[in-house]
C-alpha cells in the first residue's frame, strides 16, 4: 500500500486530493507542516506526497516552491481540486444557536461574504486546518459552535451539514502537486515544471519566454521567487504544456543557451479539475 504524506490531518483538502489522484487504497501520513512532508519523502519514510502550490483566490505558496528545490523533490503529477466550503456542527445545533465558528484562516476569508451576511456577530476562531476544526467540534460537542470545511471532514467526524457551498467564489480551486524523491518518466507527459535564473540585462527574461512561444509551447504559469540571501535576484518558476513532444525537447535545448541555470522539476501528465456537484 502506498504511503502518502500530507500537510494536515485526515479529512483535510490535502487528503481529499490524495484520494482522488491515486484512486486506490493508500495510507495517509499526517504532517504538521510542509517541511515535515518534505522530510518524510527525503528520508524514504513515504512513497509520495501531496502539496498545495496555488489557490485561485489566495495565490501561490512561495515557501513550497523553495521547499521543492531545497529537498530536490520531483513533481510527478498534479490535481486541481474544487474548494467547496460547508458549515457543519453536531446534531441538534441550529443556525440561530451559533455564536462561534472554527476553521483555517484562509477558509474563513473565502467565506467572508456569507459570514458577514448571516453571522455578523459570531466569534471566529482560526486553526491549523479545516479538518482540525471539524475534529475539534466533534470531540468537544459544543451546542453553540460550528466548523467550516469540506464534506469529507463532516462525514469522517460525524457532523451535521447545516449549509453547503458557502464560499464567496464558486470557482475557487487549489492546485496540488504530487511529489516523489525520484522522477517517474511517462510517455503521457504533456506538462513540465521548470525553474531557471537569467542574467541582469535588458530582455533576458523575454528571450527565454520567446523560445517557448516560437516552439508552440503554452506557458501556463510564471512565478518569481526571491533567492534567499541575494537581494534583487529571483528564480523563475514556469509551467509549460505542449502537444508535440519534439517541440518541448527543442525548446529546452534552446532555453539552455539563454539562462544561467535551469532545473526541470518534473515532467508529467496535465492534471484534471475535480468539481463538486452544486
Amino acid at each position: 500500500m502506498k504511503r502518502i504524506a500530507v500537510q494536515g490531518i485526515i479529512g483535510s483538502f490535502h487528503e481529499e486530493a490524495a484520494l482522488r489522484y491515486f484512486n486506490e487504497k493508500v495510507k495517509i501520513v499526517e504532517c504538521k507542516s510542509f517541511t515535515s512532508v518534505c522530510e518524510l519523502i527525503d528520508a524514504d519514510r513515504v512513497d509520495f506526497a501531496v502539496m498545495a502550490i496555488e489557490n485561485s483566490i489566495a495565490g501561490s505558496l512561495l515557501k513550497n516552491y523553495q521547499l521543492i528545490r531545497d529537498y530536490h523533490l520531483r513533481i510527478i503529477g498534479e490535481i486541481y481540486l474544487h474548494i467547496q466550503m460547508n458549515l457543519m456542527a453536531i446534531q441538534g445545533v441550529k443556525l440561530d444557536d451559533i455564536t462561534d465558528i472554527y476553521s483555517h484562516p484562509i477558509a474563513l476569508q473565502q467565506c467572508v461574504e456569507y459570514l458577514e451576511k448571516y453571522f455578523p456577530n459570531v466569534e471566529l476562531h482560526e486553526g491549523i486546518d479545516t479538518a482540525g476544526a471539524a475534529k475539534f467540534i466533534s470531540e468537544t460537542k459544543p451546542v453553540n459552535a460550528a466548523a467550516i470545511g469540506n464534506l469529507r471532514s463532516a462525514e469522517l467526524y460525524k457532523l451535521h451539514v447545516l449549509e453547503t457551498g458557502i464560499e464567496t467564489n464558486k470557482k475557487n480551486y487549489t492546485r496540488f502537486l504530487i511529489l516523489a524523491k525520484h522522477g517517474n518518466p511517462t510517455e503521457q507527459a504533456n506538462k513540465a515544471s521548470l525553474c531557471f535564473e537569467v542574467g541582469h540585462f535588458y530582455g533576458s527574461l523575454a528571450r527565454v519566454l520567446n523560445v517557448f512561444a516560437d516552439n508552440e509551447i503554452n506557458l501556463t504559469k510564471i512565478q518569481s521567487v526571491p533567492v534567499i540571501g541575494k537581494p534583487n535576484e529571483y528564480t523563475f518558476h514556469v509551467d509549460v504544456e505542449w502537444e508535440i513532444p519534439e517541440n518541448y525537447e527543442k525548446a529546452i535545448h534552446q532555453v539552455l543557451k539563454s539562462v544561467s541555470s535551469l532545473a526541470i522539476l518534473g515532467e508529467y501528465k496535465r492534471g484534471e479539475l475535480y468539481m463538486h456537484d452544486q
